[in-house]
């Protein structure tokens, strides 16, 4: 393949378009009546935090991704600032995270055509052979539209995302009129109260919906404008997609009829949760909408997490840490088809049945990993402005040494509240992934040289995952009838926030003394291009 450079051309509105779409897909969708089931009335909460976790997350890679623009960003930075062992794990998670989004939008909209569709499902509801066929179509679709121009790609996008807004806005203004106060009182969420608000974040699918504001740091290196406009695009993203979740949570539990609440929340099981309170309320013909709905948002998110995927495999492939085919782009297109067609790949293992084949279960999976990378953002941001004080700052985060800690122990909380079934697999998986680390790292002298300098700016990253791994076993949020509860709530919760602010300090502190940036990465991987 030869290699190419990246075609500047994605606007404010593409980038943001971009965010907010990757956010609006199967989320809304499914993400209100999960949320209800776990926190009843109080799951409005839950997206109160999940939005101030994300923005604080995000603001605190607005600076970064404006001062360092680059594609695959949230690989890149760690490598910048702590080295290639802490690369290599942030790289190995996001693979596992980003790869397998687009798989979860294929088995939404599987999910939703089966309602209409015969053969997609069995009587037990598990996936046919066609319903594979189906995700493996879909995901087949996504790659086309990415493979040949990233102009066409964002255009797309931008169409896409604006007719998204429609049916969100419409279900939100319907299920208003049919407005019930008193179903804020009504009980039965399991485990119910601001502890079912937070297992609701990760398990029920809220942090998952929010997700997709990392969409303008990633294409950072595709930005007409990127040290303004990513900053801008993250803010109004997450601002904008926070204002749809939290009134469409607010909306859906005023809505839902007496007679389906006699259990209480915990017994709402909706199969298309808007689609059937709809019928429900005799709104047959809006209902209908959101089946048609159900193709496109998903689709639409399916869509720019596949093109993302590839930029973060293309940029871990630039760290050194994968196999070099995956970081180049194509001279004609400005695509790196190498990392396209790995995510294609990926994509479609995730949505083969094995223990992680149902839409909640990858998204406590999806969730989780990914949000094992957007905790290395605040020591990245921190120790650059201690290690390289004089990098232009286009967006200069202010107060940042206390939005920083905040944001990372936000993502903490985040990590531990999927709970041990998922964050053993996740951080098992990525400690196992050294083996690979070695495997291309081990090259000469010099290289294993720097591999021992980098392994103690690395160590803490390492006990860190271990940290949260035998909290998650200790802890209420233990979620495994096999292991008791040695930490009760809240003590446990404490207990990691406590012990995530020594660590986001420990990272701090083991940051390189001069950071790996050259201008070369830059001068790679971006032309202005034709407009």
């Amino acid at each position: 393949m030869d290699q190419g450079k990246f075609k500047r051309r994605l606007s404010l509105l593409d980038l943001s378009l971009l965010g907010i779409g990757s956010m609006v897909g199967s989320g809304w969708l499914f993400a209100s009546q999960k949320a209800a089931g776990f926190a009843g009335g109080d799951a409005w909460m839950a997206w109160i935090f999940g939005a101030i976790a994300v923005l604080l997350i995000g603001l605190v890679y607005g600076e970064l991704a404006a001062a360092i623009p680059r594609a695959g960003g949230f690989v890149r930075y760690p490598d910048y600032t702590h080295g290639s062992l802490v690369g290599f794990l942030i790289g190995f998670a996001s693979m596992m995270a980003y790869s397998s989004v687009a798989g979860v939008e294929a088995e939404a909209v599987r999910g939703y055509m089966s309602s209409y569709i015969p053969g997609l499902e069995d009587a037990a509801q598990n996936v046919t052979a066609w319903g594979y066929l189906l995700q493996i179509a879909l995901l087949v679709i996504f790659f086309l539209i990415n493979y040949w121009s990233v102009n066409v790609f964002g255009k797309i996008n931008t169409i896409v995302t604006l007719l998204k807004f429609i049916v969100p806005l419409l279900t939100i203004i319907l299920l208003l009129v049919h407005f019930h106060p008193h179903n804020f009182a009504v009980g039965g969420a399991s485990p119910g109260g601001v502890h079912g608000a937070m297992q609701a974040l990760t398990a029920g699918g809220l942090v998952f919906a929010f997700l997709g504001f990392r969409q303008a740091v990633d294409f950072g290196a595709e930005a007409r404008n990127p040290q303004r406009d990513i900053p801008r695009a993250i803010i109004i993203a997450v601002i904008g997609a926070s204002a749809i979740y939290i009134l469409l949570q607010i909306s859906f539990i005023g809505a839902v009829p007496a007679s389906h609440l006699t259990q209480g929340w915990g017994g709402v099981d909706f199969k298309s949760p808007f689609a059937n309170l709809l019928e429900t309320l005799g709104l047959g013909w809006a209902a209908v909408i959101i089946y048609a709905d159900a193709i496109l948002s998903p689709s639409g998110t399916g869509n720019i997490y596949l093109s993302g995927t590839a930029r973060t495999l293309f940029a871990w492939a630039k760290n050194g840490y994968f196999y070099s085919v995956i970081g180049k782009v194509d001279a004609r297109t400005g695509i790196p088809r190498g990392g396209l067609w790995m995510t294609l790949i990926l994509s479609i293992i995730w949505t083969l049945p094995f223990r992680f084949s149902a839409w909640s279960g990858l998204v406590d999976a999806v969730t989780s990993a990914t949000v094992m990378t957007y905790m290395i953002g605040p020591v990245s941001v921190t120790a650059l402005r201690k290690t390289f004080p004089d990098l232009v700052r286009p967006y200069h985060l202010k107060a940042v040494h206390i939005i920083a800690p905040l944001a990372f122990l936000a993502a903490s909380w985040i990590i531990y509240w999927a709970g041990w079934q998922t964050d053993s697999l996740l951080i098992g998986f990525t400690l196992a992934s050294l083996i690979l680390y070695f495997a291309f790292m081990d090259r000469d002298a010099q290289t294993r040289s720097q591999l021992r300098s980098d392994w103690k700016n690395g160590l803490w990253l390492i006990v860190y995952y271990v940290f949260i791994g035998v909290m998650s076993l200790l802890g209420s949020f233990t979620n495994t009838k096999v292991y008791p509860i040695v930490i009760p709530a809240p003590w446990d919760t404490i207990v990691v926030g406590v012990g995530s602010l020594i660590f986001y300090y420990w990272g701090v502190a083991s940051a390189l003394r001069v950071p790996r940036i050259t201008d070369a990465d830059e001068a790679e991987e971006s032309t202005l291009g034709n407009f």
